[in-house]
């Protein structure tokens, strides 16, 4: 009788691991399809919705330079694209990617920047080149200004902004100045921003004693922001958002595997960040406000990122 009461026990352990085991499978599976699920849909967004290849840059040499964890040079371009207007870069940001000493930098050119359209030929505003030929002859035109080599271009749409926020929750930027814009007030110090505000906030410029300088360096804080945000974010929950935004609102010349790589190797490079802000002369010409940039200033901004991680 305990014999056969013993090998019951048995029998209904063995049922329990099981059925355990077939629980933690189909965990496991599941899990696995979501996962899966994911990873297509962020593969399908990036390799449909958000490339776009330019002829300026040499892809077969950035792949080259990624394998082997050379500094990369990224162009951020923001594009203020309204109804029936092809749009401006009034963002124009190197973002250089330093793996090997974990550190990153950003210069801001600003856009109304002295400079030969490359491929047009017209010296006017830097930020033209996106309007008479898109991000293309916007890539070229940096390229040729600061010779200088790009690696990719990221191009997002400003009036997309405040969704790109939202989608990543919010950001935190550190504010050195107190002031209103719209409906919103921006005090001293470290503030958390939702999207509407931080459109607001990177788009403040008039009550700048600094102008066009004091809102290229609040349009970094925001860039850095997210990207901040982005690499902390829960991806299984909030994935969805993000490429739904990043679809409608921003292209870029990486595909899928481009990133998967920068993810890998480059990650740690925004541990230590530091911006830069090019300066020049103020004149003004055909009814145009310009900056004249001397040659030893674009000669020090070259050297900057040319030898950026080399030292």
């Amino acid at each position: 009788m305990e014999r056969r009461e013993l090998k019951k026990k048995k029998r209904r352990k063995r049922r329990r691991w099981k059925v355990l085991l077939f629980v933690v499978a189909l965990i496991f599976l599941i899990g696995g399809v979501y996962l899966y699920t994911i990873y297509n849909e962020v593969r399908t967004t990036v390799n449909q919705d958000l490339h776009e290849d330019v002829t300026s840059i040499d892809t077969d040499q950035t792949k080259e330079k990624v394998d082997n964890k050379e500094p990369l040079n990224i162009l951020l371009l923001g594009v203020d694209e309204r109804e029936n207007d092809v749009g401006r870069s009034d963002t124009m940001i190197v973002m250089t990617l330093d793996p090997n000493n974990d550190q990153m930098q950003m210069v801001s050119i600003p856009r109304d920047t002295y400079a030969e359209i490359a491929g047009d030929g017209r010296m006017t505003r830097i930020n033209h080149a996106y309007a008479y030929g898109g991000s293309d002859m916007a890539v070229n035109t940096v390229e040729n200004f600061l010779d200088i080599e790009l690696d990719y271009y990221i191009r997002v749409n400003m009036e997309g902004l405040s969704q790109v926020v939202d989608a990543v929750n919010g950001i935190t930027v550190n504010n050195d100045r107190a002031f209103s814009s719209g409906p919103f007030d921006f005090k001293e110090g470290e503030i958390k921003l939702d999207g509407r505000e931080a459109l607001a906030f990177v788009r403040m410029r008039k009550n700048d004693p600094n102008g066009d300088l004091g809102r290229n360096e609040r349009q970094r804080q925001v860039i850095q922001g997210i990207i901040d945000k982005g690499a902390r974010l829960d991806a299984v929950n909030k994935v969805g958002d993000v490429m739904d935004v990043l679809g409608d609102n921003v292209s870029t010349n990486m595909q899928f595997a481009d990133m998967r790589r920068l993810v890998t190797n480059y990650s740690s490079a925004r541990k230590n960040s530091t911006t830069y802000q090019m300066e020049g002369e103020n004149f003004r010409a055909n009814g145009m406000y310009l900056i004249d940039m001397p040659e030893e200033e674009i000669q020090k901004t070259h050297d900057m990122i040319v030898n950026f991680g080399s030292e």
